[in-house]
């Protein structure tokens, strides 16, 4: 579990907004214009999730985050056909939805990394228990308040699994403001 954490630890807030020009300032707009094009290698004007997956690696250079595929997942199908009336469909990222991609790609990684540091077992679930230890630490990030571990890992646990995956918790995470993740301008 300490592997995301470490990541996290490693790419600061800082690094990570240098890194994904996210935001709506004119700098970053140009900055992502030209970011889309290199993640776009044949020119279609849309974007695969391989294509982001390697953009990610080898064009943003964020192997913290190429590591943290479920994020990756999430940020990508969050962004995919937003933008309705394209013509490509809804199983890519268009132009359109670009800066939506790198926004949610930074709020996944965080999420993931917390996620992770919950994920005791290393197993990319987390069980009743590994939840119930890690209360402390979820009421310090601000946005919940848990006085009831078990009423809420129910809660998280959409399927009734046992378990909690990481998109039931990035969703939870989510509608709760967790560690304020989604706030700003992105």
């Amino acid at each position: 579990a300490a592997k995301g954490v470490e990541a996290f630890e490693k790419m600061s807030i800082g690094a990570l907004a240098a890194k994904i020009p996210s935001g709506k300032s004119p700098e970053e707009k140009a900055r992502r214009d030209e970011l889309f094009k290199q993640f776009d290698p044949n020119g279609n004007g849309y974007l695969s999730l391989a294509e982001v997956d390697k953009g990610i690696r080898d064009i943003l250079g964020a192997q913290e985050i190429y590591d943290c595929k479920p994020a990756i997942i999430r940020a990508f199908n969050a962004a995919k056909g937003v933008h309705k009336g394209t013509t490509v469909g809804d199983n890519y990222v268009t132009r359109s939805e670009f800066r939506l991609l790198l926004a949610y790609l930074k709020e996944y990684f965080k999420l993931y990394t917390i996620f992770d540091e919950i994920d005791t077992g290393d197993d990319r679930r987390v069980d009743s228990k590994e939840f119930a230890k890690a209360v402390p630490l979820l009421n310090s990030l601000g946005g919940v308040s848990i006085s009831d571990p078990a009423a809420t890992f129910r809660e998280i646990d959409r399927d009734g699994g046992g378990q909690i995956l990481f998109i039931e918790f990035a969703d939870w995470a989510l509608r709760k403001h967790l560690a304020h993740v989604g706030d700003g301008d992105d």
